[in-house]
C-alpha cells in the first residue's frame, strides 16, 4: 500500500536544508541538555572521521558514521598489533581475519539503511531496545529497525520517569553502545530537540556520529509529557517547524530520517493534529508521527491527508489500542513501533526471578524459562572471539625463527 504517492520511495528526503530563513529568528522552546556553544554553526561537520569522542572512526562518507572507543569489542587485540579482530570488533561474523585488516566497500549510511528497510516492509516493524544485547536479541528474532526511546533510556539507564530529565549526551551514549552491537538503523527519541535552534543543529550531528539513522522531534514543550498522559501542553505550530527546519538545515546526510511527532490529536483534534503535520513537513520533515490515537478511523483520517510516511506508536497500556500489522497496513500506517515492550517484559521476569530467590533461596525452579550459556553464546558469537583468541595464543607460542 502506498501513502499518498510517498510510501514506495521509503520517505525520500523532503528537502534538507529548507526553511533556514526562519531560524535566525527562532524563538525556540527554554531548556534542553548539551547546549551547543553561542553562535555554533548549523549545518557545521557532522561525520565519522572524527568520531564521538576518542576512538577509531568507522564512519561513512555521509557523515553517518560511528567511532568506536579503543578497547571496545575485540578492537582492542586488533589495535595491539595482532590484527585478530581487525574491522568493526563486532559479533555476528563481522570479526576481521587474522593477521590482517579486511578492506570493506562503503556501507549505506544508517539513514539509506531504514529508508530500505521501509520499502521493504509494510507496516515496517520498529522494535525498541534498551541496551545494546537487546537490540542483538531483536536483531536475531528478524526485525529490520530498531527504535532507542527516550522514556527506556530515562528508565532501564537511570531509573528516572520520562519528564525530559535527561540530556543530549545521556541518550547519545545508549545510541553508540547500541549501533555498535547490531547492523539495523536505529530510529531515535530526541523528544523536543534537547533546546532551540543551535541545540537542535548540535543534537542532529551528535545523534548522526552516534550512528543514529534518524530522530522524532515533538511538538510539546521543553517540560515535556510522556506521549500518553493526560495535561500536555504544546509549543505554538510554528515555533514547531522553526525546530524541524532547524534540524534539516543541520543534515549532512540527506538519507538522516528526520520525523516530526505530533501530541495534538488529544488537545487540538484530528483538524489540528493535521494542519501541524502538513506545517512539519513543509519545514522539512520527511515522516511523521501520530501520537495516542484512539482508533483505526484516526489513522486512515491522518494518512489520507499526510502524504508521507507515517508512524503508529502501539505501546502496551496506553492510549491506542495494540493494532495488529496487518490492520495498520489496511489504515495506511507505514511504520509499527513497539517502543518498550521487550523491556517490559524484561522488568517483570526480572521481578519475579529476585522474588523467588528471595523467597526461595535458589533459583531452580526458574531456569527452565531463563536463557540458557549456549543461547547466549550463539547471540553474541563468543565462539567466533574465543577461536580468535585461540589463534591469538597459538602464534604466540610459536618459536622465533633466528
Amino acid at each position: 500500500m502506498e501513502n499518498g504517492g510517498n510510501w514506495k520511495d521509503g520517505g525520500e528526503p523532503a528537502g534538507a536544508g529548507r526553511g533556514t530563513e526562519r531560524i535566525a529568528g527562532q524563538a525556540g522552546s527554554a531548556g534542553g541538555g548539551g547546549g551547543a556553544a553561542p553562535g555554533a554553526g548549523i549545518g557545521a561537520g557532522g561525520g565519522g572521521a572524527a568520531g564521538n569522542g576518542p576512538g577509531h572512526g568507522n564512519g561513512d562518507a555521509s557523515g553517518a558514521g560511528r567511532a568506536r572507543p579503543a578497547g571496545s569489542g575485540g578492537a582492542s587485540l586488533g589495535d595491539a598489533g595482532c590484527g585478530a579482530f581487525a574491522g568493526s570488533g563486532s559479533p555476528g561474523g563481522r570479526l576481521g581475519s587474522a593477521g590482517a585488516a579486511r578492506e570493506r566497500p562503503a556501507a549505506a549510511s544508517p539513514g539509506r539503511r531504514f529508508r530500505e528497510a521501509l520499502r521493504a516492509e509494510r507496516p515496517l516493524q520498529i522494535a525498541g531496545a534498551v541496551n545494546a544485547y537487546a537490540a542483538m536479541l531483536a536483531q536475531a528474532a528478524g526485525f529490520r529497525a530498531l527504535y532507542v526511546s527516550g522514556a527506556g533510556v530515562a528508565n532501564a539507564s537511570f531509573g528516572l520517569p520520562d519528564l525530559a530529565i535527561t540530556t543530549l549526551n545521556d541518550v547519545t551514549e545508549d545510541v553508540f553502545r547500541i549501533a555498535g552491537a547490531v547492523d539495523l538503523p536505529l530510529l531515535v527519541d530526541a523528544d523536543t530537540g534537547f533546546g532551540s535552534a543551535f541545540n537542535i543543529a548540535r543534537t542532529v550531528r551528535e545523534m548522526s556520529r552516534a550512528g543514529a539513522a534518524g530522530i522524532h522531534i515533538e511538538d510539546q514543550v521543553a517540560a515535556k509529557r510522556c506521549g500518553h498522559r493526560p495535561n500536555k501542553a504544546l509549543v505554538p505550530p510554528r515555533e514547531m517547524a522553526d525546530r524541524i527546519a532547524s534540524a534539516a538545515d543541520a543534515r549532512t546526510d540527506a538519507d538522516f530520517v528526520l520525523m516530526a511527532r505530533t501530541d495534538a490529536l488529544a488537545s487540538e483534534g484530528m483538524e489540528g493534529a493535521v494542519a501541524r503535520a502538513l506545517a512539519y513537513v513543509e519545514a522539512g520533515a520527511d515522516m511523521v508521527f501520530l501520537e495516542a490515537a484512539t482508533s483505526l478511523a484516526d489513522y486512515r483520517t491522518f494518512t489520507a491527508e499526510v502524504k508521507v510516511p507515517v508512524l503508529a506508536n502501539v505501546t502496551e497500556f496506553g492510549r491506542t489500542p495494540l493494532f495488529a500489522a496487518e490492520e495498520l497496513a489496511g489504515a495506511g500506517v507505514a511504520m509499527a513501533l513497539y517502543p518498550l515492550s521487550a523491556f517490559r517484559a524484561m522488568s517483570a521476569a526480572a521481578l519475579e526471578t529476585y522474588r523467588t530467590i528471595r523467597a526461595r533461596g535458589t533459583q531452580a525452579e526458574l531456569t527452565g524459562r531463563m536463557q540458557t550459556r549456549e543461547e547466549l553464546y550463539r547471540v553474541l558469537g563468543y565462539y567466533d572471539y574465543e577461536r580468535k583468541l585461540d589463534a591469538l595464543f597459538a602464534r604466540n607460542d610459536e618459536p622465533e625463527e633466528g
